[in-house]
């Protein structure tokens, strides 16, 4: 069990972007953090991977504090050294059971070309390659679909359900709600840097219509004006 307790990060004085947040993750489940953009999730990845420093509250893994020795993370916006190949890359995770060419008949990269020559979506299946490589019980995933192509995010997909029936946590985030419904066993919403809640797959459908309502809700009256304007 990954447990959050009264968790509270502040950028500025005042200014709490994660505000005493508490929930409970399951192991060996896929749990999916959806929220409008600016409402604190890659901060809050960034405390869970050890990254933010948290003024309050406490992460744990099984009671115990959560290192940096039971995560892989996956951060939005990926980081290499520059003149190096994607085979240079990976060789920096210790793994003797991992096989990466067979691994890469799934990711078909051009492993000994120099990274800095990849598109963007190249690049984040090398990162997604690196993380599965460390072979850690739980991965952080932040975004991991952006920039793939839709073959590419089904294989992803399935590779998660795998590791997950193998006995691996999974926590990602994605600006995709269908994404996360069509592969998490948990949703949380995050609003003004809490889990305003929870819903499990039987509620998937219900926190799509509430979510898309709300949006509906608060933007229809702006955008029937300003259609009103253009015409």
């Amino acid at each position: 069990m990954i447990t959050i307790n009264n968790l509270t990060i502040a950028y500025h004085k005042g200014e709490n972007v994660i505000d005493s947040l508490s929930v409970s993750l399951p192991e060996n489940a896929i749990h999916g953090v959806v929220g409008l953009n600016g409402t604190g999730k890659t901060t809050l990845f960034n405390a869970i991977f050890g990254l933010k420093q948290a003024q309050e509250g406490k992460i744990l893994y099984n009671n115990q504090p959560l290192t940096k020795k039971e995560l892989a993370y996956l951060p939005a916006e990926n980081f290499f050294y520059s003149n190096i190949t994607g085979r240079e890359y990976l060789a920096l995770f210790h793994n003797t059971d991992f096989d990466i060419n067979q691994w890469n008949r799934l990711f078909m990269l051009p492993l000994d070309q120099i990274i800095d020559e990849y598109s963007s979506g190249m690049k984040k299946k090398l990162a997604l390659l690196g993380v599965i490589k460390q072979n850690k019980p739980i991965l952080l995933l932040d975004e991991p679909f952006n920039g793939l192509d839709i073959e590419m995010c089904h294989i992803v997909r399935l590779i998660l359900l795998r590791l997950k029936d193998s006995g691996n946590t999974i926590i990602i985030s994605s600006h995709i709600v269908e994404t996360l419904t069509n592969l998490c066993d948990y949703i949380y919403y995050l609003k003004d840097g809490k889990i305003k809640y929870s819903k499990s797959k039987d509620e998937f459908d219900l926190f799509k219509k509430e979510l898309f309502d709300l949006i509906k809700e608060k933007n229809i009256d702006l955008i029937n004006d300003m259609l009103k304007l253009k015409i």
